[in-house]
């Protein structure tokens, strides 16, 4: 795709330079005092136009020269600027400004120096003049138009990623919530249908009774539906494992336009599962809501290695109101659970210098 894109560009580079250069060869037909060295000085002043994606400033200067070159040789027409018009364009378009300044401004001096200033001459070169001007106001538009689309298609993959995020979220959360109400309606009953069963199978034994066929069905079943809600409840609680890493979290929030750097210190060492998928979910929530809310700011993550904890911390330098309490929102409480369930702490608000951060510490276990 990329590069049947280049390709596409590169073609419509050339189809602009042989365009330019039948007008600019077209326009010195018609002078009286046009030679071959003229039409060769025409020639290249176009054909350069080509490569102006590549070497934007040496083809504006390249084309001014050339131009330069034909006006002073033949004394032609206005029109003769055309290639520098469009070199110009161009070079303004790629960002180099103080470039087309300087190939208009080369131009424009061979125009002045044609012959004696008069006032046919100064009013020419007026024209001339602002034509460069609309040349180099035109080509920043576009620098502009293309900044904003591609601010767009940023922005674009960003909520669709946040979105898929959020799914995500939402989702694990419900399931640990289901999982909650089994463990806490449930469990409680069958561990004591069990425990009940269990102690008069006892005791009937101990009296040397027989004990009844349906107690010792009612003592496997409650066993048996112990296991299973216990498998249940496990497949519940589990998430998928993170996919990768908050160095790979890191990358993908500076290609989505974030401004965003990690530093590990301390003694970097295997985690935990459970710690693993806590540090990547924190990072991960802080940073989605870093882009959603923090506006164009820089956010630094660090994970601090200590004896027997990890600390977490993502600061952000951006909107954020010191004096404004946090939202309590859906991703900071899941945040705050699943540091708690581990035996962390968990802080989150506005930096008194201004944006938000989140601080968290997790106890270190042995990784199995």
């Amino acid at each position: 795709m990329s590069g049947h894109f280049t390709t596409r560009q590169g073609l419509a580079d050339v189809a602009l330079a042989a365009a330019v250069g039948a007008l600019a060869v077209t326009t010195a037909a018609f002078g009286r005092d046009t030679g071959a060295v003229d039409y060769a000085l025409v020639v290249l002043s176009s054909a350069v136009l080509a490569f102006h994606r590549v070497a934007p400033r040496t083809v504006a200067v390249t084309a001014a020269a050339c131009g330069a070159g034909y006006v002073l040789h033949a004394h032609p027409g206005p029109l003769s600027a055309l290639p520098v018009f469009v070199a110009v364009a161009t070079t303004a378009s790629a960002g180099h400004r103080g470039g087309a300044a300087v190939a208009s401004g080369a131009f424009l001096g061979a125009w002045l120096a044609t012959g004696p200033t008069s006032h046919d001459v100064i009013e020419r070169t007026a024209l001339l003049a602002g034509w460069f001007l609309c040349a180099v106001v035109a080509g920043q538009a576009d620098r502009n138009w293309q900044a904003y689309l591609r601010q767009t298609e940023r922005r674009a993959l960003e909520a669709e990623r946040t979105r898929e995020e959020a799914a995500l979220r939402r989702a694990g959360e419900e399931r640990l919530r289901i999982a909650r109400e089994l463990h806490d309606s449930l469990t409680h009953s069958i561990s004591i249908v069990k425990l009940q069963a269990g102690v008069a199978v006892h005791l009937a034994r101990k009296r040397g009774e027989e004990v009844p066929p349906a107690l010792l069905a009612i003592q496997d079943a409650s066993g048996e539906a112990m296991r299973e809600l216990r498998a249940t409840l496990e497949i519940l609680r589990s998430e998928d494992e993170p996919a990768g890493t908050p160095a790979l979290l890191v990358e993908r929030a500076c290609a989505a336009g974030l401004t965003a750097e990690l530093a590990v210190t301390g003694e970097e060492r295997p985690l935990t599962a459970a710690v693993d998928r806590a540090v990547y979910r924190i990072v991960q929530e802080a940073l989605t809501n870093a882009a959603r809310h923090a506006g164009p700011a820089k956010v630094s993550v660090l994970l601090d290695y200590g004896d027997d904890e990890l600390a977490i911390r993502v600061e952000d330098d951006g909107s954020a109101d010191p004096a404004r309490p946090p939202a309590p929102g859906v991703g900071l409480t899941g945040m705050r659970e699943r540091v708690t369930a581990l035996g962390g702490t968990l802080h989150t608000g506005p930096r008194t210098e201004g944006g938000f951060a989140v601080r968290a510490r997790l106890p270190l276990g042995e990784a199995g």
